[in-house]
């Protein structure tokens, strides 16, 4: 792993889970100032600029990062533990959508469904090949197809983050079907 990707995983790492690690804090929203993210990684023996931090965020593969308009702002897109609200809009999911886990968690979701575990929301994906990849960090894949129509003409909001990710509450396991292991 290069230093600029080992930069972004602390910068997530930051943003998402803890802010104290870089001596910051975050507002109710995400925020965190971008003067103050570059200070505390700083101080914490590592090297960072905004050059470098521009280059992180606009190469990051999944797109975790936003800026505010004038740059003076850095927040993650979604992935949270800690409790924010990244001012997400509730929009109607299409009517499927797919989860990547680990196949060791099936029994759990089967029987429970899918729950945020650590992070505030479930994640799911918009076609069965990036599930596929997010299942494949966790263990030996396996994808479920969520009946999110079905979800939300029952009422259930459906949320849709600045990187493309689908997030929830929880899925009940009647709403999921295993197609891919």
């Amino acid at each position: 792993m290069g230093k600029t990707e080992k930069l972004g995983v602390f910068i997530s790492l930051v943003l998402r889970h803890n802010p104290d690690a870089a001596h910051i804090t975050v507002d109710e929203h995400g925020w965190a100032d971008v003067e103050e993210l570059l200070a505390g990684i700083n101080d914490t023996g590592r090297e960072i600029n905004m050059e470098i931090l521009e280059e992180i965020v606009a190469t990051d593969s999944k797109q975790r990062y936003s800026f505010n308009q004038d740059k003076t702002l850095i927040r993650a897109n979604q992935g949270h533990s800690i409790p924010v609200d990244v001012e997400l809009k509730e929009q109607e999911p299409p009517e499927f959508l797919y989860h990547g886990t680990a196949a060791r968690f099936l029994n759990a979701i089967e029987s429970e469904g899918l729950k945020p575990m650590s992070r505030l929301y479930v994640h799911l994906s918009k076609d069965i090949e990036t599930a596929l990849k997010v299942g494949r960090r966790h263990g030996n894949p396996v994808v479920l197809k969520v009946n999110s129509g079905d979800m939300y003409k029952a009422g259930h909001r459906f949320y849709l983050s600045e990187n493309g990710v689908w997030l929830i509450k929880k899925v009940d396991a009647k709403y999921l079907e295993r197609v891919k292991e």
